[in-house]
């Protein structure tokens, strides 16, 4: 029914940047929130950055000042801009569409995508 897909993750050396991109398609009637969120080896799926429809953004503490999220409600998609990435930041990033479907107004889901690696070299 809906589809969650990110792309944009790599590998970039210490300080570079990187855009992830995320879009949800299928039978969307509207999108309460996008965000993204980051899970190390061995450690837990943690927060990194989250918009509401309204445009409201949170952010974790980590990666204020160098990460920036940004939606396009039209295309129901979400960015991540990366800057001055570090190699704590590698991780698989997992964009979260909160999404209410034609028909269960009533009933926001979460949805996920596959995630896309980023790696930060040293």
């Amino acid at each position: 029914q809906v589809q969650v897909v990110e792309s944009g993750g790599g590998l970039v050396q210490t300080g570079g940047s990187l855009e992830l991109s995320c879009s949800a398609s299928g039978n969307i009637f509207s999108i309460d929130g996008m965000g993204w969120y980051r899970q190390a080896p061995g450690k837990q799926r943690e927060l990194v950055a989250s918009v509401s429809s309204g445009g409201s953004r949170n952010y974790a503490e980590s990666v204020v000042g160098r990460f920036t999220i940004y939606g396009e409600n039209a295309k129901n998609a979400v960015y991540l801009k990366m800057n001055s990435l570090k190699p704590e930041d590698t991780a698989v990033y997992f964009c979260k569409a909160i999404i209410r479907l034609n028909g269960l107004l009533l009933y926001p889901q979460d949805y996920w995508g596959q995630g896309t690696q980023v790696t930060v070299s040293s």
